[in-house]
């Protein structure tokens, strides 16, 4: 019997098919090193081509461990590698030393999609479009060859996604990443209001929180198998999962081996089992607090490194 490949998705209007499964970054700096880039490496022979990484994960060890994964054994050229752009001053010279770090750490000349990480805070829009500001790196980096494709993710509000769209409507955005849990349809979602505006323009959409944080199984009767199904079954170009052991990564391949979106009679019955613990947001925690921030955005910001 053949195994069942990971299906690829269209990445927007850029040509590109990339898998519909994606390696999260953070998870893989979790377990030992040796463990993680050997997640890497199996998912990659598995069929999830798709790399997602930041340059602030485990202070450089995700990017650090990906770059020598994809350096052994032809690798990087197997994989659509992508990393963000950490720089929360929202500054362009900023952007560009630390997108030099990231190359280095990754240990390629290019990066296949770079993202603006953590696009979360009402200002964030105005200071990324300002003269001097985020958005001149993102062109001059995929000008110089050092990119191939540009984004921004948020996990917070789609009134700052919508306002990142509608500042400059002509931006050539690629792709943006964003919440796509059962959860989110219920509050604040970023699936009703935004998956919309990415198709209307063309932009590929990186799926991500699928579980919520793991609050999706739990807070409520939803299966993980439910859940990523249901985020994998809605208009996205890939969906990262979190990935920090091999028992994990077999499940998700379980899942996304073959997959075929779920109807809408099953969609809706998966909203519906997850209404009474979603409505109010209190489980997305990433949306109503910030205690998801990563340690570049809670300096700039003044917050203590620390969660309370």
């Amino acid at each position: 019997m053949t195994t069942a490949a990971i299906p690829t998705r269209p990445l927007g209007t850029t040509g590109e098919e990339v898998s519909s499964l994606a390696l999260g970054g953070y998870h893989i700096g979790v377990p030992e090193r040796a463990e993680g880039i050997r997640l890497v490496h199996a998912a990659i022979d598995a069929g999830i081509t798709f790399m997602d990484n930041a340059w602030e994960y485990h202070d450089g060890e995700s990017e650090d461990r990906m770059g020598e994964a994809l350096a052994q054994d032809g690798y990087r050229a197997k994989a659509f590698l992508m990393t963000k752009n950490c720089a929360h001053d929202r500054k362009a010279d900023h952007s560009m030393v630390k997108l030099e770090e990231s190359l280095r750490r990754l240990r390629t000349d290019a990066v296949d999609l770079w993202q603006i990480h953590e696009v979360v805070w009402p200002d964030d829009p105005d200071r990324i479009f300002a003269p001097g500001g985020a958005a001149e790196a993102m062109l001059r980096a995929k000008e110089q060859g050092k990119v191939r494709f540009i984004g921004f993710t948020g996990h917070k509000s789609p009134a700052i996604f919508r306002r990142m769209l509608e500042l400059a409507p002509d931006f050539p955005w690629d792709a943006i990443q964003m919440p796509v849990s059962v959860f989110d349809w219920h509050f604040n979602s970023f699936q009703q209001e935004i998956l919309p505006l990415a198709a209307a323009r063309g932009i590929g959409v990186v799926g991500m929180k699928s579980l919520a944080s793991g609050r999706v199984v739990r807070e409520s009767d939803v299966t993980p198998q439910e859940a990523i199904a249901y985020a994998l079954s809605l208009p996205v170009s890939t969906l990262c999962v979190g990935v920090d052991s091999m028992a994990i990564l077999e499940q998700d391949l379980a899942i996304g081996r073959g997959f075929a979106p779920l109807p809408d009679a099953e969609m809706a019955r998966i909203r519906a089992k997850a209404h009474a613990h979603a409505w109010d947001g209190r489980h997305e925690r990433f949306k109503i607090s910030h205690d998801f921030e990563g340690p570049e955005a809670r300096k700039e910001h003044g917050l203590p490194l620390a969660a309370d």
